[in-house]
């Protein structure tokens, strides 16, 4: 999970939350924060296919929007997203090589989830602004 500022152009990772938790989890969330959108992220494969998992994915986004009716739900393509959470996990060591700060998989998530954001909000920034 992450979330953004109020102006809407910074994210920030918040954490990993296990699926059968989710629907909790944003209850809460919801009253603690105005959160009016929710980008999730589809697994889609490298050529760009809905696959098994993706159609999960997209399965529970529409039972989550059934449970929140005032939250308006965006896909986005969340190709490539932990690669970019990992590399930001890399630290230079001696003979260029990189060693990871942490291998923990919930870290590398909420990163992932951060990073997602961030592309999204960066790139809603550069439509509104071209309009």
């Amino acid at each position: 999970m992450a979330i953004s500022d109020q102006g809407a152009t910074l994210a920030r990772p918040l954490e990993a939350v296990p699926s059968e938790r989710i629907d909790g989890y944003l209850r809460e969330l919801f009253v603690d924060e105005a959160v009016s959108e929710v980008v999730f992220g589809v697994p889609k494969t490298l050529g760009g296919a809905i696959g098994f998992q993706a159609q999960r994915v997209l399965t529970r986004a529409r039972a989550l929007q059934e449970s929140f009716p005032g939250v308006c739900f965006v896909e986005w393509d969340e190709r490539f997203t932990t690669r970019v959470a990992r590399s930001t996990m890399e630290v230079p060591r001696k003979g260029g090589r990189k060693k990871r700060r942490s291998s923990g998989k919930e870290r590398v998530d909420h990163l992932a989830a951060a990073a997602m954001l961030q592309e999204y909000l960066d790139r809603r920034g550069t439509f509104a602004a071209s309009r």
